[in-house]
């Protein structure tokens, strides 16, 4: 068992950022994995960058997706989740959350959260 690192971008308000939190705690809890640390990045470490540098596009998805609609709150930012567990664990979490992030799959639809792995 190692600490991993799962990366989302998200463009999301605090509603938003509460709901894919609970997406990652019902995978974590799910596939047995220990969380031990949870962020919320605007400015990306040691890079200089913001989030809103970096994930842009997710503002311009949402635009496109919610045409006349205020993003309100909404801003770029990058969830951070360390897990403690063996990679086939990792890698079922984050099926599992990104699973639940667009469950529609890649049939044409506007997303909760306009979201990215990082």
């Amino acid at each position: 068992m190692r600490t991993r690192l799962l990366r989302f971008g998200l463009y999301a308000d605090e509603e938003g950022l509460t709901w894919v939190g609970a997406l990652v705690d019902g995978a974590v809890a799910a596939h047995g994995a220990r969380p031990v640390g949870r962020t919320v990045l605007r400015t990306l470490p040691g890079s200089g960058r913001t989030t809103a540098d970096l994930y842009d596009d997710l503002a311009e998805q949402w635009a496109r997706e919610n045409p006349g609609r205020s993003a309100g709150a909404r801003e770029p930012v990058e969830l951070r989740v360390r897990l403690v567990c063996s990679l086939r664990t990792w890698r079922a979490v984050r099926k599992a959350v990104l699973r639940d992030l667009c469950p529609q799959g890649a049939a044409p639809h506007a997303c909760r959260v306009p979201w990215c792995t990082a």
